[in-house]
């Protein structure tokens, strides 16, 4: 198991602080981030949260998962890892070079 704990459930008004001083009760914080709108700053109710050992990671997640904060019940466990991202880029897939334009030639 690792260190990086994912936290879903949070309430929009939750700062990294307060989470981070939620998850030190139960060992040494090395990080607290809470995922933000990018458009609008406003919290999209979910963070990550680092612990600096595997052992304090488990004893966070049996201690805060169902528990609640301001009215909101916590979802914490061990974070999976980011996958891949893939396509999306110009063109949409074509290889014909025509960009979508239609060209009888």
């Amino acid at each position: 198991m690792g260190s990086k704990i994912y936290v879903g459930g949070l309430p929009y008004s939750a700062t990294e602080t307060q989470v981070e001083e939620l998850f030190a009760q139960h060992g040494t914080v090395q990080s607290a981030q809470v995922i933000t709108d990018k458009f609008t700053g406003q919290s999209r109710g979910f963070g990550f949260v680092e612990m600096s050992s595997p052992n304090e990671a488990e004893a966070a997640i049996a201690a805060l998962n169902s528990t609640e904060m301001d009215g909101r019940t916590l979802t914490v466990n061990e974070a999976k890892p980011r996958a891949p991202r893939t396509g999306g880029g110009f063109g949409g897939g074509r290889s014909d070079g025509n960009r979508g334009r239609n060209s009888r030639f």
